[in-house]
C-alpha cells in the first residue's frame, strides 16, 4: 500500500533514509518547520531555513522517489524570544505562499507562556487570511491541558475543526479532539510518545475516522518508517485494510489536501528520476553511479 508520512523531519534524516522509506511505500511526505535544537539568533537564520524546506529538499527527496511538503510556522519553543519572533512573523506570508506549503505550522504550546499564545493566535489569523490548514503541535508537558487550550482558541478564533490538525496526541487527549471535530494526529517514537503497539490499539478503539499517523522523525532518536511499520502491525494485528488506509494515507491526503497544494496526481505521475540534476550547482552524487529514468541531458534547476 501506499503510505504518506505527514509529519516528519527529513532535512535531519540522510539519503539512506530516503531510500529506505521509499522502499518501503512512501511517496509523499510533510515536513514541518521546527526547532533545530538550539535557539536561533538572527530572523537570516529563519529564512535561509524556509528556503531550505521550499527549495532543496524538495529537490532532495525527489532525486529518490518522494513528493516532499512542507508547513511553515513560528514553532512554539521559540516564540518566546519576543524581538526574534516579531521579526519571523513579518517575513512568514512571503513562505506561505510558496509552492509545496501546505500548511501554517507546527504551531502551539511548549511551555505554556503568554507569548507562545500571542504567536499561536497571530499564525491561526495568518493561516485564515491564506486560506491554509493549520497544524498544532501539543506540549510534551501538560499535554491535556495544552491540547485543549489550542482547540479553545481555534473555536475562538472561529476556524472551522477540519482546517486543524491536532498533532501529537496520545489516549488521554484523542476522544475529545475527535468529539470536537479536529483531526487528531499521533506520532510514533521507538521510546516516548505513542508507541506503534499502543497506535494500534487506538485505531482499534476509536475507528480511522480523522485519525492521522506519523513518524515525526527529527535529529533525535526516532524512526523515519515509523509509519508503514504500524501499517504492518495494524495489518497483522487484524485492523481491516480500509482503516490502515485511512490512518496512514487517505487522512493525511484528506487533511492537508484542503491546502490545493498536496495533490496524489503528484506522486502517481512523478517526473522521471535523474540524479544527474543539479540544485543551484549541486547535485546528490557522493560518488555513486547516478539514478537515470529517462535518457533526458543533464539539466539545471535553479
Amino acid at each position: 500500500m501506499k503510505i504518506i508520512d505527514p509529519h516528519i523531519h527529513v532535512s535531519a534524516r540522510t539519503t539512506d533514509d530516503y531510500e529506505a522509506m521509499a522502499a518501503a511505500g512512501i511517496v509523499a511526505v510533510i515536513e514541518p518547520a521546527f526547532w533545530l535544537g538550539q535557539p536561533r539568533t538572527s530572523v537570516g537564520t529563519f529564512q535561509d531555513y524556509y528556503s531550505s524546506l521550499v527549495g532543496f529538499e524538495r529537490f532532495r527527496a525527489a532525486q529518490f522517489g518522494i513528493r516532499h511538503y512542507c508547513t511553515i510556522g513560528l514553532n512554539s519553543k521559540e516564540a518566546n524570544n519576543l524581538p526574534l519572533a516579531e521579526e519571523v512573523m513579518e517575513i512568514l506570508p512571503l513562505y506561505l505562499a510558496k509552492e509545496g506549503v501546505v500548511a501554517v505550522g507546527e504551531i502551539g504550546f511548549d511551555d505554556m507562556t503568554d507569548a507562545e499564545e500571542r504567536f499561536l493566535r497571530e499564525q491561526i489569523i495568518l493561516a485564515q487570511q491564506v486560506e491554509l490548514p493549520v497544524m498544532i503541535h501539543t506540549p510534551h508537558r501538560n499535554k491535556k491541558q495544552g491540547t485543549q487550550r489550542s482547540m479553545d482558541i481555534a473555536e475562538e478564533l472561529g476556524v472551522p475543526p477540519h482546517m486543524v490538525v491536532i498533532d501529537h496526541n496520545n489516549e488521554e487527549t484523542v476522544q475529545e479532539v475527535l468529539d470536537r471535530g479536529f483531526w487528531a494526529a499521533f506520532t510514533i517514537y521507538p521510546k516516548t510518545k505513542m508507541g506503534n503497539e499502543r497506535m494500534v490499539e487506538v485505531v482499534r478503539k476509536f475507528g480511522s475516522e480523522r485519525i492521522i499517523v506519523d513518524s515525526s522523525a527529527d535529529w533525535g532518536v526516532s524512526d523515519p518508517l515509523a509509519v508503514p511499520k504500524t501499517a504492518k502491525l495494524m495489518i497483522d494485528r487484524g485492523i481491516p485494510q480500509k482503516d490502515v488506509e485511512l490512518t496512514c494515507y487517505g487522512n493525511a491526503l484528506a487533511a492537508y489536501g484542503q491546502s490545493g497544494q498536496f495533490n496524489e496526481e503528484d506522486w502517481l505521475n512523478p517526473p522521471a528520476i535523474d540524479q544527474r540534476n543539479l540544485f543551484s550547482g549541486n547535485s546528490v552524487l557522493r560518488g555513486q553511479e547516478p539514478r537515470v529514468d529517462t535518457n533526458d541531458s543533464e539539466q539545471l534547476i535553479s
